[in-house]
């Protein structure tokens, strides 16, 4: 949360997005700041359009050949949709975490020297894996066995990998898309205490489905609803606290409070 009197700095900025599936307009008209260094949750019943619009922040819908979207993402001051732009090098600074986790069939190690690899990266290798381990609170648990298969590390150990290795190409974004749906309560609990750490260094956008989850680790939140046509449109979006306790529209009460959804 920015000072008082201190302009807020956004990492994220969706400015009137609408997303097509060939002729099929499943997304409309979404604008919405996201801060840096805070965590942006959106939340929506199914079918809502949350995981197209966070995928479009990273480019992953690019991958699907019938996709379109309209208006605007910036990446701080960078159109991610400009002719120019490079959708690989987005994905490097816009990391991704998917719902569930999905290690490389490769050793703990390899898992998060894979990517710096890739990217022709020339320091430290072993650093950056202690590092990037270290961010995802993983180091302690793992640091005797790096040679093991990551394969071998238990559903949330192997999530928090996946955290580290999207840490390992030093983003300045990290998705979250419903992070700790296959996930048991107390490796929910590591995630989340995890992603308040890694707001001071990172700024988080997060789907989940999970209204407790969404009141607890973020600062914004983002309603979407599908209208009668499946079309999604942003109903409301502001900060946590607010929406959840006086929200402004009476569709997302009614989300919130379990009447529909």
């Amino acid at each position: 949360m920015a000072a008082p009197g201190v302009a807020t700095r956004y990492a994220v900025r969706a400015v009137n997005v609408g997303v097509y599936y060939g002729s099929n307009k499943v997304i409309e008209g979404v604008t919405m700041d996201m801060p840096e260094n805070e965590i942006t949750a959106i939340i929506g019943p199914s079918g809502a359009g949350k995981s197209t619009l966070l995928r479009c922040i990273n480019r992953l819908n690019d991958l699907i050949e019938i996709f379109r979207m309209e208006g605007k993402i910036w990446f701080g001051d960078f159109d991610l949709y400009a002719p120019q732009s490079d959708p690989t090098q987005i994905r490097y600074r816009i990391g991704m975490v998917f719902q569930r986790p999905n290690p490389f069939p490769k050793s703990i190690y390899d898992n998060i020297a894979f990517g710096p690899r890739i990217n022709g990266f020339k320091g430290n290798m072993d650093d950056l894996v202690e590092q990037s381990l270290q961010g995802a609170a993983l180091w302690d648990e793992v640091k005797d066995r790096l040679k093991d298969s990551a394969l071998s590390l238990s559903g949330g150990q192997q999530q928090r990998l996946c955290i580290a290795r999207a840490l390992a190409v030093e983003p300045s974004v990290i998705l979250m898309d419903e992070p700790c749906s296959a996930l048991d309560p107390i490796a929910t609990l590591a995630i989340e205490e995890l992603m308040q750490e890694l707001k001071k260094t990172y700024s988080i956008v997060i789907v989940t489905h999970n209204m407790q989850q969404a009141g607890r680790v973020s600062d914004k939140t983002a309603f979407l609803m599908p209208d009668e046509n499946r079309v999604a449109h942003l109903i409301e979006f502001g900060d946590t606290r607010t929406l959840f306790t006086n929200p402004s529209d009476e569709r997302t009460e009614a989300y919130i409070t379990g009447r529909f959804g």
